[in-house]
């Protein structure tokens, strides 16, 4: 039997725009309301090839516990 995952309700998206690129797939976004968040590639995104680069307008969810991590869902 498979186990069915839950999903995550109490994540915050927020859009931002890429500020820089760090390695290993880490980004600098700065948010709309002006805050700096680093966030890491969603595993779907990183499965697919999308490639993000600087200027480019993401969605970031972030988790309440922690407002300076976030991932990258999707790239707009």
């Amino acid at each position: 039997m498979k186990k069915l995952k839950k999903k995550k309700k109490n994540g915050l998206r927020l859009p931002g725009v890429v500020q820089q690129c760090l390695s290993n797939g880490m980004f600098l976004v700065r948010l709309e309301n002006g805050f700096n968040v680093l966030a890491h590639i969603s595993g779907k995104i990183r499965r697919n090839y999308i490639r993000i680069v600087l200027g480019d307008r993401v969605i970031v969810e972030m988790s309440p516990y922690d407002l300076k991590r976030g991932r990258i869902l999707y790239r707009l």
